[in-house]
């Protein structure tokens, strides 16, 4: 991930960073087809080790300066990938208490941010990360994990494991909605500082 802190990006391609986001990119397209197998068992374990190495690229490129161009692209965009495929595959399942307009939620967000964050970059401004995406990314991570155990336990699924899903979605759902006003709140303030400033110089 980007923040303002990280060192200048090389024009390199094949670092270390960028080739652990790509395996997490097949990951991801694993979870998708065991998902839509409905092997559960080997789904929540991919997506598990896909979304929990996250991370190390992040790690890795800040600690050893491999921060690169290509990869603070394709890390968000294999993070979004992650979460919006999970989302969309879920919704088909009866039982996974994701419903069809929760996953258009959740997609809807990221074309929305990411909408945001290259308008305001693309003027000079910073459009890092905050804490209310993280913590969405996190519920949105619990929410997939529940949600592929309960498939995974069928109809013998105990009722407060399905109960514990529906909240854990819930609370994805509200925090993506949330975490997304929180940006569109600080895109509106960006765009306002240049009028602003004229007036003061007025």
């Amino acid at each position: 991930m980007t923040s303002e802190s990280s060192p200048p990006a090389t024009n390199q391609v094949l670092t270390i960073p960028n080739q652990i986001t790509a395996v997490r990119l097949l990951l991801s397209i694993a979870v998708f087809i065991t998902i839509g197998m409905q092997y559960f068992t080997i789904a929540v374990l991919l997506f598990v080790v896909a979304a929990s190495t996250d991370w190390i690229d992040g790690f890795w490129a800040r600690k050893y300066g491999a921060v690169s161009k290509l990869g603070r692209v394709f890390d968000p965009f294999v993070d979004k990938i992650i979460i919006c495929g999970s989302f969309i595959y879920l919704c088909a399942e009866p039982s996974s208490q994701i419903a069809p307009w929760m996953a258009v939620v959740v997609v809807g967000r990221e074309l929305l941010v990411t909408a945001l964050r290259s308008s305001i970059e693309q003027s000079g401004g910073d459009f890092s990360a905050n804490m209310s995406g993280k913590l969405k990314m996190v519920f949105q991570c619990a929410a997939v994990v529940a949600s592929l155990l309960v498939l995974r336990k069928g109809e013998a699924a105990p009722k407060w494991l399905v109960t514990t899903t529906w909240g854990l979605v819930w609370i994805a759902v509200l925090s993506t909605i949330q975490s997304g006003l929180v940006y569109v709140v600080a895109a509106a303030r960006f765009w306002q500082q240049p009028a602003l400033e004229g007036e003061a110089d007025g």
